[in-house]
């Protein structure tokens, strides 16, 4: 009897092994970091570390779209990078389940992701294109991101990106909230890289939100990189269009890369938000550097920022770094 038993679920393993390789494939990626940094020179070194797994499945329909779905495990889903400011901070609750979505794609069709936790908006992905080797100018520095134009991304939403039609590329998002918005959230981007100029990128995207009923806040971005050999420059403007003077921003963006080796890049970048709210801009600079060694890099950043969120108390200036070592398997 117990041969049976043994004959009968190698049998089940073994056609449950043929139906999983018939389906699709199935991957797991993960990778994990350690950090130190100071977010305001006034403050302690902190250390912290993040982790994650993946798992990443897809198949293709007999219609020839490529369907895919992707979960990631975290154990600090509820807190991904304690801010050393707020060293004390740490993950609540047990989930773990953090970035998931399932896509849509084909070379034709291009690809539509609905994301459950971890999409992306167009504005909020180009929120700072301007090259760099590790972190914007405007980063690092405890409060100085506040004030930055990246539109709105929320769970369960939607993203399309077009195929790419002589060196140029459509991007969109979508996401009806079910609290927080009086409305739906919508935002559209365009990217070029014209065929006729090797290196050359511009971009530009729009996006309307409602957060209070009839109190409509427009935001828009336009930026232009260029790439000569080892060297990348980008220069990028964002501005809020409000109903009133003192909820409309403006900001720009610059930066400058270098790739000494082919795993070694330094950057210069700096920014200047021109806020509605107050007279005095906000001023940012900082340098990065990153190496990679396989699976490794080593990575860090000094900024400095002047009058966060338009603040002309001296304690508004602040100077902070941060360095990190991650894996990725």
């Amino acid at each position: 009897m117990n041969n049976f038993k043994k004959i009968g679920l190698s049998a089940l393993a073994g056609s449950l092994v043929a139906m999983s390789a018939q389906a699709g494939d199935m991957s797991v990626t993960g990778s994990s970091a350690i950090y130190i940094a100071n977010s305001d020179e006034n403050a302690k070194t902190g250390y912290s570390m993040s982790d994650s797994v993946t798992f990443s499945g897809s198949t293709e329909l007999d219609n020839g779209l490529t369907y895919s779905f992707s979960l990631e495990l975290d154990g600090d889903a509820q807190s991904q990078k304690v801010d050393p400011a707020a060293a004390s901070a740490t993950a609540t609750g047990s989930n773990v389940v953090d970035s998931h979505s399932i896509k849509l794609s084909s070379d034709s069709f291009g690809t539509l992701t609905f994301a459950g936790h971890g999409g992306t908006g167009v504005l909020d992905g180009w929120d700072d294109v301007t090259p760099n080797a590790y972190e914007e100018s405007w980063d690092v520095v405890s409060g100085a991101d506040a004030s930055r134009v990246n539109g709105t991304t929320a769970d369960n939403s939607w993203g399309y990106v077009s195929p790419s039609f002589s060196g140029a590329t459509v991007r969109a998002s979508y996401y009806t909230p079910s609290s927080g918005n009086a409305s739906t959230y919508t935002d559209l981007g365009i990217s070029i890289s014209p065929e006729m100029v090797e290196g050359l990128e511009v971009g530009a995207a729009w996006g309307t939100s409602e957060a209070t009923a009839g109190t409509e806040f427009d935001e828009s971005t336009f930026y232009i990189k260029y790439a000569y050999g080892p060297v990348t420059v980008g220069y990028q403007e964002s501005e809020i269009d409000a109903p009133t003077a003192t909820d409309s921003d403006e900001s720009q963006m610059f930066g400058i890369s270098y790739a000494v080796t082919d795993s070694f890049s330094i950057s210069y970048s700096e920014s200047s938000f021109d806020l509605g709210s107050t007279t005095t801009d906000q001023e940012s600079d900082g340098i990065s550097a990153s190496y990679t060694m396989g699976g490794i890099t080593v990575a860090g950043a000094m900024n400095s920022t002047e009058n966060i969120a338009g603040d002309t108390n001296t304690t508004a200036d602040k100077d902070a770094y941060e360095m990190s070592i991650s894996f990725a398997f």
